[in-house]
């Protein structure tokens, strides 16, 4: 017992600066020293037999902190506490997209209209019929001279290569 409090000890007193230093820079409002004496607590729960086995004791240390901070967090979620009312009433209230929201969502549908010109043909004439001028999978097969099953399988293998080629743009916003 006294060996593990003593290993700990040392451990805090190398890392404790630093360790409230983590916590300054991440809790919001929370008690810094609050927070360390309460890594330190843990610390000292550990089974002594863990000891002998944790190869990094700093990084033991940090993972502790790090979940120490998400407990509370997700406490704090749970309690209604880490609600901001002023960015729930911005959303509420704005309807509209932001500039930045608006140039990105411009920018993916340039990129699209890209992707969907540099399909097949066929791809292309069943996706824009279908979802362009919402034509059922039977009217496209009626103007193509296609099976409906036809219709069905290049818009579902133009839509498989519109994901494939639009990964390359990054993810979806």
């Amino acid at each position: 017992m006294e060996d593990r409090r003593l290993f700990w000890a040392r451990k805090f007193a190398e890392y404790g600066s630093a360790l409230k230093g983590y916590f300054h820079r991440r809790a919001q409002g929370d008690d810094v020293e609050d927070l360390a004496q309460e890594v330190y607590l843990r610390l000292l729960r550990v089974d002594a037999g863990e000891n002998a086995r944790i190869a990094n004791p700093e990084a033991y240390l940090y993972t502790v902190a790090v979940n120490l901070l998400r407990e509370r967090s997700l406490l704090r979620k749970r309690r209604g506490q880490d609600l901001n009312i002023y960015e729930v009433a911005e959303e509420l209230f704005s309807s509209e997209p932001t500039p930045e929201e608006q140039a990105s969502r411009v920018e993916r549908e340039r990129q699209l209209s890209k992707v969907i010109d540099s399909l097949s043909p066929k791809f292309r004439a069943a996706i824009l019929m279908h979802y362009g001028h919402e034509l059922s999978h039977q009217e496209i097969a009626e103007k193509l001279g296609v099976t409906t099953h036809a219709v069905k399988k290049n818009i579902s293998r133009g839509l498989q290569d519109c994901r494939r080629k639009m990964r390359k743009f990054g993810p979806i916003r």
